[in-house]
């Protein structure tokens, strides 16, 4: 089947997956969506041209590419359950969600039981580079899958890096948020002691901004301490403690020592667990926990 021929569904229209779904149907790809709780999403893709399926087998039954982009793994199976007994043979699904790598195994192995195949391509980057159809893509899937999502994932990734086979593209995004996130836990550590020795956050972030320790990542963290930006990096400190879960866990089985990556996961367990951050909350707001833990007042 050509990328012409594709029939695309998508589940997931939450913050990163509105913006993707809206690339797919704005260049020329027939769309199926379903709502979840928030109808907004759905009118918008409705009104770019999508239809909308009343269910998970009447999205299946009209798909041949089915994307995901969901919370976790446990979201993952469940909607793959409702769809499994519609989904027509040949049909690929691709979950860009940041997943469990074991379940990742499981999952791919039951579908091509079925003769559907499977990819996992999560994401890097933010609803902005979504909706602008600029984000980073890790892939892992056989060369033939990827040969044939590619074109699609094209439409809403500026980036897109072949990971290697089932699993690795969650295995790599599993790494890719260790780094950050841990840069977002010494980060919230580190403003909370600069302000308990007297330097303000505006003198800190003058050393720290246009030099070695700056990033991307960085500014948009600092946008919340800086500026009071709720929506700088909307990245929730929940999905936060989820991925770090993951990651201890791949640990585990590969038999790692982990004991920063087991850190940082408690620097973000307990900010949703109850340290005043609610878990809708964002990963910057891990600094606002942090100095409340240490009675920091400005």
């Amino acid at each position: 089947m050509t990328a012409a021929n594709e029939k695309v569904g998508f589940v997931g229209l939450g913050l990163m997956g509105h913006g993707m779904a809206k690339n797919i149907v704005e260049k020329g790809y027939p769309l199926t969506v379903i709502a979840h709780r928030n109808r907004k999403p759905i009118e918008d893709l409705v009104g770019r041209g999508a239809s909308e399926a009343s269910s998970l087998s009447e999205l299946a039954a009209n798909s041949t590419m089915i994307f995901l982009c969901l919370t976790s793994s446990k979201e993952v199976s469940t909607v793959i359950e409702g769809m499994m007994a519609t989904l027509i043979p040949g049909t690929v699904i691709i979950d860009c969600s940041t997943g469990d790598p074991t379940v990742t195994v499981r999952i791919a192995e039951a579908l091509a039981g079925r003769q559907v195949q499977f990819a996992d391509a999560p994401l890097s980057r933010t609803p902005k580079e979504a909706w602008e159809g600029t984000l980073d893509c890790m892939v892992g899937a056989d060369e033939a899958t990827l040969a044939r999502i590619k074109p699609v994932i094209s439409t809403w990734a500026a980036k897109i890096v072949h990971i290697g086979g089932i699993a690795d593209g969650h295995r790599m995004k599993l790494l890719n948020n260790f780094i950050s996130l841990g840069m977002g836990a010494l980060f919230a550590e580190a403003l909370a002691l600069s302000r308990k020795v007297g330097i303000s956050v505006e003198r800190f972030d003058s050393v720290i901004r246009g030099g070695r320790m700056d990033s991307p990542f960085y500014q948009t963290f600092m946008g919340h301490a800086l500026e009071g930006n709720r929506n700088a990096h909307r990245f929730t400190l929940s999905n936060a403690y989820k991925d770090m879960k993951y990651l201890e866990a791949m640990a585990n089985d590969a038999t790692v020592a982990t004991p920063l990556a087991s850190t940082v996961k408690n620097s973000y367990a307990a900010a949703v667990a109850g340290g005043g951050s609610g878990p809708d909350d964002y990963v910057p707001h891990l600094a606002d926990f942090i100095a409340r833990l240490n009675n920091v007042v400005d």
